[in-house]
């Protein structure tokens, strides 16, 4: 009896252990490093979750973040019933919520297009701005107090968003060619404040887009700044005008600069909001904002209330947006079969507006090819500050079934126009420099040197060819080479100086056959007649296309092979090496040989291991920036370098 009363005791004993040990709340769990570290990041804009920091809030609100959201003037009553003096937790999780509730909206209003859901949507960007600025500027503990608080981040990229999301939303509902003094959003004057980007009001906006979500397929890597404000670009009207091919362009231009001269069409913008009049108490609810615009290529740092923060910035966003846009890969191959009738004469495009404290980069791209050809190294200067800081890049976009001669001239009255149009208002442009590929490399060469051919060049013509020479003596001036003055170094790459043979083979041969020259060019060049046009002979003087003039053995070449640069510009050699050789009589990339690439007096020459596109390597882009970096020790000796 007494043993069965014992075993019944025992029982209940271990039940009631058991029962003690369930109701045990806080149990000790180790997480995975990744999953602990998530938990930490997790927020609105990285999840379908509000931050750790604001659900806690709801949480003693007794809502959910579900139901929140769902009786949002309810939930917001109850968060100010029980906030605690804790100012900057209390707008901090305001900046987060009003942000969520926004961006619920915004599925909603972009399917429901009714006025008073975008008027709501803006609302709330507003708010969350309002308190996350606040939270940031406004408390007692500085951003430089809370230095390593990572609520402050998440708060700042709450406040970045805000006005990433309410910029965009406006210029919807609001196309704005010219932007106005002020606008109004949620019953708030802003005012426009653009002073920090002086090209802003100078053209025409087409489009204001947020670049936070643009990745581009053909970049390695987006370069940019991650600091205070929202990035945008920023695309202008251009007022183009194709005037043909034009035989004379210093004559044509002469009063007037070439519409083949671009500026810069997409820029990189960044906005801030702050308080219109900083010696006014800021008050969440009533205070104006006024929204600064800011150049990132003119200005890296921002004041805010009388301290430095770093800008944010996407200098990589503009220029893949101008790429994507205009599909000028494509554009590159249909000039061979004369399908561009833009691409009669030269292109030169700037990607940022003329800066007198920057020197100038030229691009020149080979055969079949386009401004595409530098994506790599034009997006890496971008990247790199201290180049992004001392270079701006000019893209030369040409077609490349034009005589090779025809080519050089174009582009160098082209570029001659340009550095004379600068400097009327700015100082003399000096210390460019000239990068060529292929094609690109030997126009590159002949627009640094010095030499006349005219006299050799005329034997090869044919008769209506002189003929129309002593009618148009500018014609001359395709043979009279002169070096361009405002560059003092130029690096050429992959260029066949001597020719290629790769030119004749069967396959490139009748690649040849099918390249068509322009009918405008044609006709300016040579008589009417149409005996050279349809003449079978394999000799048509000096009118071949620019693949023709690339076989070692054309006139061009001949005439052109021995031309060296002048002895002021400094050059260097890259080229690629594809074959299981280092003997330089076999060393080719594929289709240029070493032996055609080779220049005599080069300050460097760098082989790497790679086919006829070795532009595009890394091994190619470290070594043009090192060549930059070495241009800018030279010719700015205070400059220094921090890199190897």
């Amino acid at each position: 009896m007494n043993g069965a009363i014992i075993k019944i005791l025992g029982m209940s004993f271990l039940t009631s252990m058991l029962m003690l040990s369930g109701c045990q709340l806080v149990q000790l769990h180790e997480n995975q490093l990744s999953q602990s570290l998530n938990n930490k990041v997790t927020n609105i804009l990285t999840s379908q979750h509000l931050s750790s920091a604001t659900a806690n809030i709801i949480y003693l609100t007794n809502f959910t973040q579900k139901s929140c959201l769902a009786k949002f003037d309810q939930c917001l009553k109850a968060f100010d019933d029980i906030h605690s003096t804790d100012k900057d937790a209390y707008h901090a999780a305001l900046s987060e919520l009003y942000l969520a509730k926004a961006l619920e909206l915004e599925q909603k209003c972009h399917v429901v297009s009714a006025s008073n859901c975008s008027d709501m949507e803006l609302k709330y960007l507003d708010l969350s701005l309002r308190h996350s600025y606040y939270y940031l500027f406004e408390s007692k503990n500085t951003p430089s107090h809370r230095a390593f608080d990572f609520r402050q981040n998440q708060v700042r990229i709450f406040y970045n968003v805000a006005i990433s999301k309410l910029i965009s939303r406006y210029y919807e509902l609001h196309h704005h060619t010219h932007l106005p003094d002020t606008i109004l959003i949620a019953g708030h004057t802003y005012k426009v404040d653009s002073s920090q980007f002086p090209h802003l009001n100078e053209r025409m906006i087409v489009d204001i887009k947020s670049s936070y979500n643009m990745n581009f397929s053909g970049f390695h890597t987006v370069n940019r700044t991650d600091g205070l404000g929202a990035e945008f670009v920023v695309e202008f009207t251009e007022n183009y005008k194709n005037n043909g091919f034009i035989l004379d362009p210093v004559q044509f231009y002469q009063n007037l600069l070439s519409p083949n001269i671009h500026e810069p069409k997409v820029l990189p913008l960044t906005a801030l909001m702050v308080p219109e009049d900083p010696s006014v108490p800021f008050d969440v609810e009533t205070s104006n904002f006024k929204i600064r615009l800011i150049d990132p290529y003119l200005y890296q740092q921002v004041d805010v209330n009388q301290a430095d923060y770093t800008l944010t910035a996407n200098y990589s966003a503009p220029y893949g947006y101008w790429l994507s846009q205009n599909k000028l890969g494509q554009a590159g191959y249909w000039t061979l079969l004369n399908k561009e009738n833009d691409l009669l004469m030269p292109h030169l495009y700037m990607l940022e507006p003329y800066n007198p404290n920057k020197k100038v980069i030229v691009f020149i791209h080979g055969l079949a090819s386009s401004p595409e050809a530098w994506v790599s190294l034009t997006n890496d200067i971008m990247g790199d500050q201290q180049l992004r800081d001392h270079y701006q890049v000019w893209q030369v976009f040409y077609s490349t079934n034009m005589p090779i001669f025809e080519s050089r001239y174009q582009i160098y009255t082209l570029l001659t126009q340009i550095f004379k149009n600068i400097q009327t208002k700015n100082p003399p442009v000096k210390n460019a420099v000239l990068i060529g590929h292929s094609m690109g490399g030997v126009i590159s060469r002949l627009l640094v040197s010095h030499q006349d051919i005219s006299e050799a060049a005329i034997k090869k013509m044919t008769k209506s060819q002189y003929d129309m020479l002593l009618q148009h003596p500018v014609i001359y001036e395709r043979f009279q080479f002169k070096p361009i003055p405002n560059f003092s170094r130029a690096i050429f790459i992959a260029a066949p100086h001597r020719g290629t043979m790769y030119a004749d083979r069967w396959f490139t041969r009748l690649a040849r056959n099918i390249i068509k020259l322009p009918n405008e060019f044609y006709n300016s060049v040579q008589s009417t007649s149409l005996l050279d046009k349809t003449n079978p002979s394999p000799h048509h003087g000096l009118i071949e296309n620019g693949a023709s003039n690339l076989s070692e053995s054309s006139d061009f070449m001949l005439l052109t092979k021995d031309v060296i640069p002048v002895r002021a510009i400094k050059y260097h050699s890259i080229m690629g090496n594809s074959v299981d050789s280092e003997q330089p009589t076999f060393m080719s990339d594929g289709i240029v040989p070493y032996q055609s690439s080779h220049l005599e007096g080069a300050q460097s020459e760098k082989i790497i291991r790679s086919d006829h596109y070795v532009q595009m390597t890394t091994s190619a882009i470290n070594e043009m920036r090192r060549i930059l970096l070495v241009h800018l020790e030279e010719t700015e000796p205070q400059t220094t370098s921090n890199h190897p």
